[in-house]
């Protein structure tokens, strides 16, 4: 029986908590009632990366106390309950939210509590992926890699490298990724996003399990065997990869060679609030727009439940579902 982006179950692994937050939670969060949609969305011409980040801002100031934290884990769960998404994985960047009152593990913590009463309220399973960033130190990154080991497995399930790709490449982080693998943290790193299929190589050359993006990857035949061999796991996003300029144009977007070619290509949102977009959405534009078919849908799916972070009890029961 043919699936329907709008009814079947969905799985979202790449998705920014900050980029994700409904307009509403950060209007009575930051007491801004005047705050129009068009302060929090990067328009659908938007030039690069660069500019889309600039939307981010704001976001970010709403992730300051525990209560908001907690909140806006729950925030993210509700949207993505509501379009039956049935397992996501969050991630952000905790050292955004260190201050005076909140050590790191303190802000690790609520959104722990976050994902567990979003699951009492809304029956949705997600996990939290902590963003190291391209441009913190290498001290701070590893301190977010080691408090991620602390809870790896009761509520954090890996780490990601996140920012600006262009400016901070995959050779810096080097180090990182070798205590990462040392320790047995699971990883995904953004790369290929901007235009360079290097870092995509290097990622894998890392260890990753997956990568954010990846459209680059595109260019190197060679290494899309490789990644092919090694069962990478891609973190497709398609609204937001045309908004950044990662792909040029419906015609040049690599999903469906990916899927043919045997990638184990998946689609997500990336930022719901930021691209303006839902699981839902990005799956109907697939269909629409990416040359895929209804029958695509179900190995997207089966895709996104291999590559997941999830242990293997949940992952049988996501597949149960489709």
């Amino acid at each position: 029986m043919p699936i329907e982006p709008v009814s079947m179950p969905k799985i979202d692994l790449h998705c920014h908590l900050d980029g994700s937050l409904s307009p509403d939670f950060i209007r009575n969060t930051l007491g801004m009632s005047n705050l129009e949609d068009s302060m929090l969305c990067a328009p659908k011409d938007c030039q690069s990366l660069a500019e889309y980040l600039t939307r981010f801002d704001l976001p970010v100031s709403c992730l300051q106390e525990k209560q908001h934290i907690r909140e806006a884990i729950v925030d993210v769960v509700s949207q993505a309950a509501a379009e039956n998404v049935r397992y996501l994985e969050i991630r952000f960047a905790p050292m955004l939210s260190v201050n005076s009152s909140l050590s790191l593990s303190s802000v690790v913590q609520e959104a722990v509590y976050g994902c567990q009463k979003a699951f009492d309220r809304f029956g949705v399973f997600a996990n939290l992926i902590l963003c190291t960033m391209r441009h913190h130190t290498q001290e701070q990154n590893l301190h977010v890699l080691r408090c991620a080991r602390e809870f790896l497995g009761a509520g954090v399930c890996a780490i990601d490298l996140a920012g600006d790709e262009a400016g901070h490449p995959n050779e810096e982080f080097e180090a990182l990724f070798a205590e990462a693998k040392r320790i047995g943290m699971p990883f995904t790193i953004h790369s290929g996003e901007c235009g360079r299929s290097r870092n995509v190589e290097l990622a894998l050359a890392y260890g990753a399990r997956r990568v954010g993006h990846g459209i680059a990857a595109i260019q190197d035949a060679a290494l899309m065997e490789a990644c092919k061999e090694a069962h990478l796991g891609f973190e497709l996003c398609p609204t937001s990869n045309f908004q950044t300029k990662a792909s040029a144009d419906t015609a040049s977007y690599p999903l469906r060679r990916f899927l043919d070619y045997g990638l184990l290509a998946t689609v997500n949102t990336d930022n719901r609030t930021v691209s303006h977009t839902t699981c839902t959405k990005e799956l109907q534009f697939c269909l629409d727009s990416l040359e895929l078919k209804k029958e695509d849908l179900r190995t997207l799916y089966k895709n996104s439940v291999e590559i997941s972070f999830a242990d293997d009890s949940l992952k049988d029961q996501l597949l149960y579902l489709i």
